[in-house]
């Protein structure tokens, strides 16, 4: 089933289910991913702005979208005179003012934290199919992983990114004791065109 809106495409991946916290129905609505029916959205494909291809080695290791994991192996990317790398720092489930969101609720932070990053990319006209790597932090890993990663494959497959970046998970104590995930992010955009006076 495929959606219009006015703006573009967006596809119906799902249905919203009691899993779901009402801080993740929040961040998920602010970025157009949810609507009032409680259908989970996808946006088209972008073309990412930086050429790129999945790097794989089929012969040893299987793609970790096989076994349902949100990260490729690897991505080698094409660079270009001019192209420049963004890198994002680790950011997370803050609000405008730096006061922490949704303690507690890791699922929550999680789509916080996209929402943020995606905040971050659009102030320099990129997007999630820019991004080549992420390096993702968790408090508990052993405790949150596996939702962790239900979310960041949800969020991928809403935002139409294919190929998925490169990601490592890492446990780390992070810089407030309520915050539970913070993502770092790099991207490879074009240089920007030139402002006229």
């Amino acid at each position: 089933m495929t959606t219009t809106t006015t703006e573009k495409k967006t596809r119906v991946l799902g249905k919203v289910d009691g899993s779901f916290s009402k801080g993740e129905l929040v961040e998920m609505a602010a970025m157009g991913l949810v609507d009032a029916a409680g259908n989970i959205l996808g946006r088209a494909p972008a073309k990412p702005q930086v050429a790129r291809k999945r790097i794989t080695s089929l012969d040893v290791l299987n793609e970790a979208p096989d076994y349902a994991s949100g990260f490729t192996r690897g991505l080698a990317v094409t660079v270009a005179a001019g192209d420049r790398v963004l890198w994002l720092s680790g950011t997370a489930s803050i609000d405008h003012a730096g006061v922490t969101l949704y303690p507690g609720d890791f699922r929550a932070q999680q789509w916080r934290t996209y929402r943020n990053l995606t905040a971050l990319l659009a102030s320099e006209g990129a997007t999630w199919t820019d991004i080549v790597r992420t390096s993702c932090y968790l408090r508990d890993i052993e405790r949150d992983y596996d939702e962790f990663n239900k979310v960041r494959t949800l969020f991928f497959k809403c935002m139409a990114v294919e190929p998925v970046p490169a990601s490592t998970g890492i446990q780390a104590r992070l810089c407030r004791s309520d915050l539970l995930i913070e993502i770092e992010a790099f991207a490879m955009v074009t240089r920007p065109a030139e402002k006229r006076p």
